[in-house]
């Protein structure tokens, strides 16, 4: 197999599993509190303890994925672009 063939196939591959995987699970773990929903921070002795909500999830600790996140707005603009 020439370079050039299996670099596409291997691209594609990982495109169609990342498909897969938003369509499967579209959110995900928020990237800042790690799906706590929260930021941890330690007392005076050093053990955790629970901090503030975290802004990015509001406190939910998912987020969308950028793919689904993409289809969401390209299904939206559809229904908006056929409606009479």
């Amino acid at each position: 197999m020439p370079p050039a063939l299996l670099a596409i196939t291997l691209l594609l591959v990982v495109t169609l599993c990342y498909v897969a995987v938003c369509a499967g699970s579209p959110f995900g773990d928020c990237r800042k509190c790690h799906g706590f929903g929260f930021a941890t921070t330690t007392d005076r002795k050093g053990r955790p303890k629970r901090g503030k909500t975290c802004r990015r999830c509001k406190g939910h600790g998912k987020r969308i994925r950028i793919g689904r996140h993409l289809f969401n707005v390209a299904a939206r603009t559809y229904r908006a672009g056929t409606r009479p």
